[in-house]
């Protein structure tokens, strides 16, 4: 079985692929200080409880944190006596072109999401993931990636509110029940989600102007289904984009 690791800024992500479907996934906080045998006990522990054999032989990462990495290779090496692909390295090839300037470092989140989403709807993509940061990714329509925008995360932007003005609280993200907020909360709250809006409907007006062909909207992350189910944005939401990106990242380099 396949074991593919999706590490962003914040969480981890671990998701077991049989070859046919994801049979578990489970999320911990990331962090550089984390050693193999804390990931083992950990995911051995949630591995028994939910009944699945730990027979892993491949594994597939990728990761926004280069820190973490070294740790994990250990744990696939230590405990499941394999070596993993690692999204980035020059021994892991990708299905995609990517045409960006030279020498530009590309996340590897964002190269995955965008193999991704080329499988899934095939080309002239842009790709909305709401992490830590929020990024646009764009899928020409011979599936290479071609560039983007990054902007701070919602959750970044709101801990941002509360940290610089002594007198603003820590309020969670959700959809006001008005734009015109008439306490503190709602009105944080209404500035956040309707710029939010504002924002991811502004900037892939732009890309599909400067594009020039029809492009569908597809958005990804923890805070997409809030966007996707409150106002008209995007043409689809997948859940597990970058998990599906790793398992065909991983079968192309197994057939090449």
């Amino acid at each position: 079985m396949l074991l593919a690791i999706d590490c962003g800024n914040t969480n981890t992500v671990f998701s077991i692929w049989d070859g046919t479907q994801f049979i578990a996934n489970w999320r911990i906080a990331t962090s550089h200080k984390r050693t193999a045998d804390q990931y083992f006990v950990w995911l051995n522990t949630l591995m028994t409880l939910d009944g699945i054999a730990s027979d892993i032989d491949e594994m597939v990462i990728s990761s926004t944190v280069p820190r973490v990495v070294f740790n994990l290779r250990v744990l696939a090496d230590k405990y499941f006596g394999t070596r993993p692909l690692v999204v980035g390295r020059t021994d892991c090839q990708l299905p995609i072109d990517v045409r960006v300037d030279a020498g530009t470092a590309v996340g590897p989140d964002r190269l995955v999401n965008s193999v991704a989403g080329h499988d899934l709807f095939g080309g002239d993509l842009i790709i909305v993931d709401f992490g830590t940061a929020t990024t646009f990714d764009v899928v020409d329509s011979d599936g290479a990636y071609i560039g983007g925008s990054i902007a701070p995360g919602v959750n970044l932007s709101l801990e941002a509110l509360h940290q610089a003005a002594a007198a603003l609280p820590h309020v969670d993200i959700s959809r006001p029940s008005s734009v015109i907020g008439t306490n503190t909360v709602a009105c944080m709250q209404s500035g956040v989600f309707w710029g939010y809006v504002g924002l991811v409907r502004e900037i892939c007006d732009q890309i599909k102007a400067e594009h020039g062909r029809p492009m569908k909207v597809i958005s990804t992350g923890g805070l997409a289904p809030l966007f996707q189910q409150s106002v008209h944005l995007f043409d689809a939401f997948e859940d597990e984009l970058t998990m599906h990106g790793l398992t065909v990242i991983h079968q192309f380099n197994k057939e090449i």
